[in-house]
């Protein structure tokens, strides 16, 4: 890790701390050479996941993806960054644990839709319309009727 403010590689470890919900790692760092301390985060990524689209074309897992698309089911909703993070978390976890190297993006819509319906059920309704392009109003009323 870098420092951020003499660019040295060498820094040191000073404190190790998990983040509130046990989410990532918090660490506090000394630069050796400038004795600046700055903080980090880690938290775990998903990597090399390949996604099947619907039409057959693959592409790697994009988390921001899959945020902006929450995100966009979620505007004007009430919720917290820190809530949402954990979303994030969880819905990562739970394709995480598929243990394959490719999802179809149907897959992931079906997680996401898991947690989303716990999560804010206005947020899971704009979310299961667009995913499941409903055609009608009776699609919508179906859907709806799940929830209650």
């Amino acid at each position: 890790m870098r420092c951020p403010v003499c660019s040295n590689k060498e820094t040191r470890v000073l404190d190790t701390r998990e983040t509130a919900g046990n989410l990532a790692v918090r660490r506090r760092r000394e630069c050796d050479k400038c004795k600046h301390r700055f903080s980090t985060i880690e938290e775990i990524e998903i990597l090399d996941l390949m996604v099947v689209k619907t039409d057959g074309a693959r592409e790697m897992y994009a988390r921001e993806k899959v945020k902006n698309g929450i995100r966009r089911s979620l505007t004007k909703r009430p919720y917290t960054q820190e809530s949402f993070h954990k979303l994030i978390h969880n819905i990562e976890r739970d394709i995480q644990k598929k243990k394959k190297r490719e999802l179809n993006a149907k897959e992931i819509g079906e997680i996401v839709m898991k947690h989303l319906c716990g999560f804010d059920k206005v947020a899971y309704i704009r979310f299961a319309s667009v995913y499941r392009d409903f055609k009608d109003t009776k699609s919508f009323e179906r859907e709806a009727k799940k929830l209650k």
